[in-house]
């Protein structure tokens, strides 16, 4: 396992996170409490220390149940862990809800009692409410950070241009700015390429990728027809016509390179510089993950995936791609110039 520094900090994290949404059997799909023990020993005996939950998790069973495994393990500080604020976890409760600070304060501190700990090395907005002001959201971070609440803040499933903004909010401030972004990214979802993930790029945060096997679509299970007790349904769109060719050509890469197609998915993502999370509902299917990074893909890999896998970018992404566009952008002498950031 290698590490990296989370986006402009010096935290050091792990080139996987473990996803732990299926720490818990609430919703129907997770891990039991003795099996998802395994999947974090077998997470931190491979080298990982990067942590993701969130407070809404399995109604609080995953906080809970890391909250123990941590505890019991001794090894509180050499990990990261990762929570989230924002979603309900009484429904019902008006103020339950939302980005604002008196939510942000109470869902904080029932995090850290079911966590076990003082406090959490990064925070995550988890989702953009389009109520609260941006100004309200940042302040109240920069406070918890002074309490020594959280080390660190990042953001995830909100549009670029909030992300961006904050980011220069905090900066005019002189507030706590957030380090990372997480969104959803997989061969089969790859909108984030559009503004989320360029964003994050130029403007120095890492990106973290939920859902990076789509919910096992890519682990090329589904081919089979004659299965139907698997978790996703034959409606979803993740196994929709479209996809097939997709799901194709990953199997064709991982046989060449005689690994599993959730090695190729995952790598297709991590060699990119994006961190996977990765969820497990058995510590079979941690073993499987983990064994990733034994494998890389070739450039060549990656020409046929982006291609297979390629969406429309929209305008104006397209539009300033046009080859007329671009020549009279740039007066002719596009052949001539060098693009170190080419759009």
């Amino acid at each position: 396992m290698k590490y990296v520094t989370f986006g402009k900090s010096g935290l050091r994290v792990s080139e996987l996170a473990l996803g732990t949404m299926t720490f818990g059997e609430e919703w129907g799909y997770g891990a039991n409490k003795v099996e998802s023990q395994k999947i974090f020993e077998d997470f931190l005996n491979h080298g990982g220390n990067f942590i993701d939950t969130a407070n809404r998790y399995t109604e609080g069973s995953s906080e809970k149940f890391l909250g123990e495994f941590i505890k019991n393990s001794g090894k509180r500080n050499e990990l990261v862990v990762a929570t989230k604020f924002g979603l309900s976890t009484q429904m019902g409760r008006v103020n339950d809800s939302g980005n604002h600070r008196k939510n942000l304060v109470q869902s904080l501190e029932a995090s850290l009692q079911r966590l076990q700990t003082d406090f959490v090395d990064v925070l995550y907005l988890h989702a953009w409410d389009f109520t609260t002001p941006a100004e309200e959201v940042l302040r109240a971070l920069d406070d918890l950070i002074s309490q020594g609440k959280v080390l660190h803040i990042a953001v995830s499933d909100t549009p670029a241009w909030i992300i961006s903004r904050s980011l220069a909010i905090s900066e005019f401030k002189n507030w706590s700015a957030f380090v990372g972004m997480q969104t959803h990214y997989n061969l089969l979802k790859r909108d984030a390429e559009r503004d989320l993930i360029p964003m994050a790029n130029s403007l120095g945060l890492t990106t973290t990728a939920w859902a990076p096997i789509a919910g096992g679509a890519l682990s090329g299970k589904y081919l089979d027809k004659t299965q139907n007790s698997y978790r996703l349904k034959p409606e979803s769109k993740r196994l929709a016509p479209a996809t097939i060719p997709i799901v194709q050509a990953v199997q064709d890469i991982a046989s060449e390179l005689n690994c599993l197609p959730v090695h190729v998915a995952l790598n297709w993502i991590r060699q990119k510089g994006i961190i996977p999370v990765i969820g497990c509902r058995s510590l079979a299917q941690m073993i499987d993950n983990l064994h990733c990074l034994n494998y890389e893909l070739t450039p060549e890999h990656f020409t046929t995936l982006n291609s297979i896998s390629e969406i429309d970018l929209g305008f104006p992404h397209d539009f300033v791609r046009e080859e007329g566009v671009q020549q009279i952008m740039y007066g002719g002498m596009i052949d001539r110039i060098e693009f170190p950031m080419r759009c």
